[in-house]
Order: structure tokens, then sequence, then C-alpha cells
């Protein structure tokens, strides 16, 4: 009987491990299964990605040439097929996401001016977007309207924000094919002299850009031009009724901006586009922008009611401003000279900085210390966009590209939002021969230069290594900075919002070769880490973590 109970007892022994070790297999599968910490997007920590849509990528050779845009021009003046869809295939094929980019920054995809002008630099196409003849529709040039939707629609589903370039400022210039547009609409003259408020906003920029009157309140027929335009494109009834719904719904009267608002706010409401970069700020009365981001806002949140299981997440519609010249020293004003404007109160979570490439060649401590201390002084709650290279300022850092490393180190772990300029992380040569201007900071990405040439391809793993770790934590943009140690040089990032917490630690102008970094009093004994850059996980020992490698930086995180 004894021995009967023995083996019965031994029997369900064996059944209880089983379903413990079976319940442990389960927990182990679900743990293993669990998400990672989700990282929340925030504007003020993005890593974007500036690109002109004619210069990025060749999706569709066959709208390569439209509205007989064949006459010979300037070097990198014509059009030379990048397009939305060349955008969308990068998307997809995981570029931007490997990079570290959450967001993308395309110039202006509107129809543009069809004729060329010839301001002395040869014959020029509107290639860039910034020369608007029906911001009602696409250019061919850059692709259609459902392009637009499908490169929105897959950005999302890679949990990637859309920004578009928009300009309210002015048309594009006049040419046989462009007519000027009515007196009631635009200025001709005077040229701006940027010695004043007046001088730089009731003008025009340059010779042959027309201004759109933007203070005028007076009402104003839309252009016989664009009228005609509208009806042969059997379009012209859905449009007008969309105006009458808009300016019924707003009280707004019929005034150049407000027209020029709906049309921007369209591909809001109709396609979700998550932001605006604003082109050309300080050239108009700053009330335009607060009535740009009022319906911007209004916008997105009825796209979001009729795409609810389309929403990336609760964060509002953004707008970064191109106020030209302004350095985040200056705060939240924009001297004119005779008055000071505070963008920021104008509808602008944030503003383009010009100062960066003047201070990148500081010490890392004097840039990241200077930074992180104004954007939670001065700029709290707000904040800056910062970038190296652009597409027009002729004086970048690094023209050259000598030092692509240090560019990358600056731009992506500086406190701020960045702004990567298409071939920031291949080394794209700035300066082409023949180029004049601005043109030769505009070439066609360099796609065979990052297939082909091994420095290249080291260059780009060490964008998408920071950018990346830059994506990961938005400590690193949005955080608090402090130096941990001066050599080797160690610092701290730390942001909090709620319950969510991120800590990294940073070593940068390493030894090679064996290396300690002191993180003392920001993570302690025991703790498990992990430097992202030589893929190695370490434990905090005395004070610091030990490492031995061939590289001059570590980026570590906690381990979870």
């Amino acid at each position: 009987m004894k021995k009967l109970l023995l083996v019965l007892s031994l029997f369900l022994l064996s059944i209880g491990c089983k379903k413990v070790e079976k319940k442990q297999q389960e927990m182990q599968v679900v743990q293993d299964e669990s998400p990672k910490k989700e990282v929340p997007f925030i504007w003020e920590a993005a890593n974007i990605y500036f690109l002109l849509t004619d210069r990025f990528n060749n999706g569709n050779p066959n709208n390569d040439v439209n509205f007989e845009r064949t006459e010979e021009t300037g070097v990198l003046r014509g059009f030379e097929g990048g397009d939305i869809v060349g955008i969308t295939k990068k998307i997809e094929e995981g570029y931007f996401t490997n990079l570290g980019i959450n967001a993308v920054w395309l110039t202006p995809v509107v129809e543009q001016i069809h004729g060329a002008t010839d301001e002395g630099t040869g014959k020029t196409y509107g290639y860039h977007g910034y020369w608007a003849k029906d911001w009602t529709s696409i250019d061919p040039n850059f692709g259609t309207r459902k392009d637009l939707e499908n490169l929105v629609k897959t950005a999302h589903s890679k949990g990637i924000r859309i920004l578009m370039d928009v300009v309210l400022n002015h048309t594009g210039p006049v040419t046989e094919q462009d007519p000027v547009w009515p007196d009631d609409w635009v200025r001709t003259g005077p040229k701006c002299e940027f010695s004043t408020y007046e001088n730089t906003t009731a003008c025009t920029l340059v010779e042959n850009l027309p201004d759109i009157l933007t203070e005028s309140d007076e009402a104003v027929e839309l252009p016989d031009a664009l009228l005609a335009k509208w009806k042969s494109e059997g379009r012209l009834s859905k449009e007008l009724d969309e105006l009458q719904l808009f300016f019924e719904r707003t009280g707004y009267p019929r005034a150049p901006r407000y027209y020029i608002i709906k049309w921007l706010t369209d591909y809001i409401n109709d396609l979700g586009v998550d932001g605006f970069r604003v082109d050309t700020v300080k050239h108009i009365n700053e009330d335009a922008w607060a009535e740009l981001n009022k319906e911007a806002n209004y916008a997105f949140e009825v796209w979001k009611k009729k795409h609810r299981n389309k929403i990336l997440d609760d964060t509002p519609f953004y707008m970064v401003g191109e106020v030209y010249n302004y350095n985040i020293s200056e705060g939240r004003e924009f001297d004119f000279g005779d008055k000071k404007v505070d963008f920021f109160n104008y509808g602008f979570k944030s503003l383009i900085n010009f100062e960066l490439k003047s201070d990148a060649d500081k010490s890392y401590e004097t840039i990241f210390k200077k930074y992180s201390r104004l954007l939670h002084t001065k700029l709290k709650d707000k904040s800056v966009l910062n970038y190296l290279t652009s597409h027009d300022d002729g004086q970048p850092y690094d023209k050259e590209r000598t030092n692509p490393y240090r560019t990358a180190n600056v731009l992506l772990l500086t406190p701020g939002a960045s702004q990567v300029y298409y071939g920031d992380e291949t080394a794209r040569s700035l300066t082409i021969d023949g180029a004049i201007g601005d043109a030769t900071l505009r070439s066609f990405m360099n796609w065979e230069d990052l297939d082909s040439i091994p420095e290249t391809q080291k260059i780009h793993k060490h964008w998408q290594k920071l950018g990346q770790f830059r994506a990961n934590h938005p400590a690193i943009g949005a955080g608090k900075h402090k130096r941990l140690a001066k050599s080797p040089y160690v610092f701290s990032r730390t942001y909090v919002n709620g319950d969510y917490r991120d800590k990294v630690v940073v070593g940068m102008e390493l030894p090679k070769g064996k290396k300690s970094l002191w993180v003392k009093g920001f993570f302690g004994d025991g703790t498990r880490l992990y430097d992202t850059y030589s893929e190695t996980e370490v434990t905090v020992t005395n004070g610091k973590v030990l490492l031995d490698n061939g590289f001059d930086i570590a980026l570590l995180e906690l381990v979870e």
C-alpha cells in the first residue's frame, strides 16, 4: 500500500512539475514577445530629414518632362527627375528608419510655373518648388495627389511624420507662359531692403518675384487664368464649392492670404500631413501665421476624426518657421531693427536655428551646455531646428565635406531638433563644377557613392548609429545636459515627462583601445548598460564602465 501511495505521489508530482514547466515556458514566450518600451515622439527631439523632391530619387521616369520644360538650363537649374514615388520607395526600403529619421521634410510639391527664368545664372525652372503657379495642384514633375497620399500613408506605417514645405509669401516669377497675378493679389515692388519691419514685409524678395498682399483684408476675385485652368481640368465647380464652404465656416474675408491658407490646409484635411515647414516667415505680417496655424490645427483634427485607425498618436500639428538668420541666442524674439517679433507666439513650435554652423568648431561641451541652457530657459516648451548644411545657405559648415564624422556628432547630439540635409550622411559634394549660387548645394543624391565607395559606407554607418540612438532616446534632443567627466569627455542627458523617463550617457573623443567612462552619480554600481555604438554590454563598477574597442565614441543606454 505504501509503495502504491509513493508511486501515485511521484506521478502527481511529475504532472505538477510539467505544469509549472509549461507555465514557465508560456511566460517566457510572453516575455520574449513583449514589446520594448515604446519611445514617445516629440517634435523637440525630432530627427528630421530634409530633401529636395526633385533631387533625391527618381521613382517614376515617365514624369520627368512636363509642360514642354525642355529648354537648356544652367548647371543644376532644371528638373533632374526626383519625385514623390522615389521618396516613398526609400521609405519602404527602410532607408530613413535605418538612419534614425522620424520625420521627412520635402520641398514644396505644388504646381510650379511652367516657364523658365534667366537671372544671369542660366535658365532656371521651378525644380525647387518655391515658385507656385497653382497651390491646389501637384506638379506632374513631382507626381500626383495619389502619389502624395501614398507617401504619407507609407511614412505613417513606419512611424515617420511628413512635413510639407509651404509658401504663402509669393507666387512664382513671371514668364511668357506664366502671367503676373492681378494687382489686387500681388505687388511687384519695391524690392526688400531688410533694414526695417516695413521694408522686410511689404516688398518683393528679389526682382520678378511677385509678393502676395498678405496684409490686405480686401476681398478679391479669383484670377481669370486660374478659373480657366480649373475649368479645363474639369474641377471648377468643386474648387468653388469648397471655397464657399471654407469662407462660410470661418467668416474670413476673401482676401488673398485666406485663399492660400485654405489651399495649403487642404493637404492636411485630405491626406493627414503632420506639419508644415513654413518658408520666408519674416516677410509676412506675423498675424497671418497665427491664422495659418489655427486652420492647420482645425484641418488636422478633422482628418484625425475621419481616420481614427490611422492616427500615430495625439501629437498636435507642428509648424517650424524659416525666419532667415534667426539665432538661438536671440531667445524668442527676432529683431527687425525697428521692431521685435516673437514668432513663437504666432503658431510656431520651433524656428530654424542659423547659429549652429558658427558654433560647430567649439568644444562639444561648450555647444551642448549652451543649447541645453537656452532650450530649458528662454525657449522652454518651444524648440529650434538645428542644421549644418541646407539648400540656400551658401556658407554651410564643412562645405568641402572633409569632416563628416564631426558634422554628425555636432548635429545629432546637440540639444534641439536636428535637420539632416539629404547627402549629409553620405558626404554628397556641395561644390559642383559650373553650378552658380545655391545650385551647387542641390546636386542629385549620391546613391552611386553609397553603393560603391567603402569610405562613404563607413560615414553612412556612423550617421546611422548616431541617428538611431537619437531616435530611440528623446533625452538627446529634449533632455537636460550634464557633464560627468572632462577627460575623457562623458556627459548625460535626462528627459522626464510624466511616467516616462529616459536616461543616457555619451562618451566622446575617447582613446582607441581600452577606455574608462565615469558615470558615478548618474548610473549606480551594478547597473547594466549597452553601448549601441560598439554593440557591447557593460556593467557599472566603482562608478565607471570599461570598454575596449577601436571607437572614439560610446552611446550608453540602460539594459531593459
